[in-house]
């Protein structure tokens, strides 16, 4: 066989590879949409009473215990939005399920091993985090600003404003919470290593405030309440990191 003939092959083979990739790409994403969907369907009967569960961190502190929809059809798009994003959320699982799926033919054996405990830590960890936000970031940062309402002043926030305000403050708990994991594959894909993060401690701390500044609403509770856990989850990232360094540290120990 020619050059050219083996170049051409090699070329049909690496586009042959490329579509039947998009095409698993494509089914994955379908797969995503479709449970978001689902779960959507499930959920829609029950949207009221989601809204109300998801208000009562607010509500509890609102004097009349009651919110306001400004426009004709705030209460509508309100409801509807929260039951989607807590749509997306609860099929998270199912989400990152296709995303290691789609990924896992690439991966060794040893890799895969790695991956499927790694996946279900990252799942669980970020409903770690949607619960602390809601069980207690929320009542803090509504506790602390009804201190601050003058009585003069009928505090009722509105509807589709908290909806936007819950969804972020929730989805950024969510993806902090997942700061061990982020940590574990730093060190194993080599980029750092535990003694290097530990010495980063100082910076962490700090950088984990200023992540709070930016990422959390203006008051110093709510940042105060995202830095802490990020710091400790830091702290859990490297010592998860040493237990996994731990294991290629011996074998090699053995060898030699």
């Amino acid at each position: 066989m020619s050059e050219d003939a083996a170049q051409a092959a090699d070329d049909e083979l690496a586009e042959g590879t490329l579509m039947s990739h998009l095409v698993e790409l494509r089914s994955r994403l379908f797969k995503v949409a479709a449970s978001v969907f689902v779960v959507f369907l499930i959920l829609i009967p029950f949207s009221r009473q989601i809204f109300n569960f998801v208000a009562a961190p607010l509500t509890r502190f609102v004097p009349s215990g009651e919110m306001l929809a400004i426009g004709p059809v705030t209460s509508l798009t309100a409801t509807i939005s929260l039951t989607f994003y807590l749509s997306i959320f609860l099929a998270m699982p199912f989400i990152l399920y296709q995303v290691w799926a789609f990924v896992a033919p690439g991966l060794y054996k040893k890799e895969k091993g790695f991956a499927a405990p790694l996946l279900a830590t990252s799942i669980v960890l970020f409903l770690c985090g949607l619960a602390f936000a809601y069980y207690v970031v929320f009542p803090l940062i509504f506790g602390f600003v009804a201190t601050f309402t003058p009585d003069v002043v009928e505090w009722k926030p509105d509807m589709a404003e908290y909806v936007g305000f819950v969804m972020l403050v929730a989805l950024v708990f969510g993806i902090a919470f997942e700061t061990p994991i982020a940590t574990l594959l730093l060190v194993a894909t080599g980029l750092t290593t535990p003694a290097r993060l530990a010495k980063a401690r100082p910076y962490v701390f700090l950088g984990a405030f200023v992540v709070g500044m930016l990422l959390t609403p203006p008051d110093v509770i709510s940042q105060t309440i995202l830095a802490v856990p990020v710091y400790l989850l830091y702290e859990l990232g490297i010592l998860m990191s040493r237990v996994f360094r731990s294991r290629p540290d011996e074998t090699a120990a053995v060898e030699s």
